[in-house]
């Protein structure tokens, strides 16, 4: 299959897209963690039964007050609540389109290396034909093939 993808965003869509992400990035610079690698593994992100705990324990707070602990900071436990859902939605959308994204970039990829060896075939083949330029720019080509063969073991156990 040649070109698999077409590139659908106008130079306007691409610079508002830049602006766009310019504008989160800045409206979350100091607002957001960044935990180290030794920090995650020490906090952890909780699993999906214990979502549902948490959940649990904001529905009878919101249902039935007057069984939750006098022990939790229940205006802090709400905040935290709030924007722990507001995160998670957001990420989840983003990484939608992250992935969207990806995908996205893997097709134009594909499309460039395809297009890159047609046209190495052609200076291959134009060398050949004794077309100047051709020789210097297959040698500089060439060096991102590699001639060297797998040579298959052999099995050399006795039976």
């Amino acid at each position: 299959m040649r070109n698999i993808i077409q590139d659908l965003l106008t130079q306007e869509e691409r610079d508002q897209a830049e602006k766009l992400v310019e504008q989160l990035e800045a409206m979350f610079t100091n607002k957001l963690a960044a935990l180290t690698e030794k920090e995650r593994g020490s906090y952890k992100a909780i699993n999906e039964t214990n979502k549902l705990f948490v959940n649990k324990v904001w529905d009878y707070r919101q249902n039935s007050s007057t069984l939750s602990s006098p022990d939790v900071d229940w205006e802090e436990f709400e905040k935290d609540y709030k924007a722990r859902v507001f995160a998670e939605n957001l990420l989840g959308r983003l990484e939608s389109l992250a992935y969207r994204l990806e995908s996205t970039k893997i097709l134009h990829d594909y499309d460039n290396y395809q297009d890159s060896l047609n046209d190495y075939a052609y200076s291959q083949y134009s060398k050949g034909a004794g077309k100047p330029g051709f020789t210097e720019k297959v040698a500089e080509l060439k060096q991102f093939f590699n001639r060297t063969r797998s040579i298959p073991k052999s099995d050399n156990t006795e039976e």
